[in-house]
């Protein structure tokens, strides 16, 4: 098993590096990426003579255009259509290619905006979607309904694991484009250098929200190439939340800043709560190591290590 041919698609980004290391961690010793500059995976032909060439016995799919609610909002064709062609590509290319097992990986907003709390598998498809990332979701949904019917139709180990929200070593810090805790580890961390200064945060610090190390979900990816899944679709995260209030105060502790925090309730909270459901994950084994307070301190000291190089991160 630990000399079989892993592909990662995507294996420059936080999910894909991840996977990697964690592959590397366990002994694998035959994992491949490529990237993007080399291969398109837009391209259908040339994901085809990938696969045709390289062969692999597993595809891991951590490819995929992303972008916060303004992106998805300014460029929906394009976060729909690329997001499609690139998954449906691989998908494809695997099937065709009789590859022995495909992990497709996607994202909780693919469920509806409304759904009952905790987020369960079945309520896929059961109402209707957060307007702000529709066009991200629909992708990843249709690349889901894929991976089922080729489970359906041809009896293919292919799965489709969805992680909550995820952060970790590779994450992305510009304060415009990421997510809120990266973007706070961030601004708390500037505002440390500047003698403490007020960091003002948006809403009210009520809604609620659940995170996983990247490290984690790349552990629970390990799993799911050793373990025989037997459904198509399961989610994949820590099932306990937090406000993000405490969050915020969480953060402001691991990285020492003493000064205040203000709460610019002008500024909207989105979606109330957002909690997955994981019992199906951990009724077949998994479940997550790092705690929130772990998973925030290793972030911070990757961000300290990498302030430098990071995009558009300089201080």
């Amino acid at each position: 098993m630990k000399n079989k041919k892993i592909y990662i698609a995507g294996h420059r980004g936080m999910v894909g590096s991840a996977i990697w290391r964690q592959l590397e961690k366990e002994g694998y010793t035959n994992i491949i990426g490529v990237s993007s500059t080399d291969l398109d995976l837009r391209n259908q032909s040339a994901v085809n003579d990938f696969f045709e060439k390289e062969r692999p016995n597993i595809v891991i799919d951590a490819a995929a255009r992303v972008g916060g609610i303004l992106a998805n909002n300014d460029f929906p064709y394009n976060f729909i259509m690329e997001n499609m062609q690139i998954q449906n590509n691989l998908i494809d290319g695997a099937l065709k290619n009789n590859i022995e097992k495909f992990i497709f990986l996607g994202s909780s907003c693919i469920y509806p905006k409304l759904a009952p709390q905790p987020l369960k598998e079945e309520y896929l498809l059961t109402d209707t979607l957060e307007p702000t990332n529709e066009w991200y979701a629909i992708a990843k949904i249709s690349g889901v309904k894929i991976c089922q019917a080729i489970r359906k139709q041809y009896d293919k180990d292919f799965v489709s694991l969805m992680p909550t929200n995820l952060y970790g070593s590779f994450d992305n810090f510009d304060l415009k484009t990421s997510h809120v805790l990266p973007a706070m580890i961030r601004k708390f961390h500037e505002a440390k250098l500047q003698n403490n200064s007020t960091v003002t945060l948006w809403g009210s610090g009520t809604p609620m929200r659940e995170f996983l190390y990247v490290d984690d979900l790349a552990e629970a990816v390990v799993f799911a190439i050793r373990t025989h899944l037997p459904e198509y679709l399961y989610n994949v995260g820590t099932g306990e939340d937090i406000t993000i209030k405490l969050l915020a105060e969480t953060i402001q502790k691991v990285i020492g800043h003493e000064g205040e925090i203000v709460w610019d309730t002008s500024k909207p909270d989105g979606t109330p709560r957002k909690l997955m459901d994981i019992s199906k994950m951990h009724n077949l084994g998994w479940k997550h190591k790092n705690n929130l307070e772990v998973g925030i301190k290793k972030t911070y000291q990757w961000f300290l290590e990498n302030i430098e190089s990071i995009k558009e991160v300089k201080i």
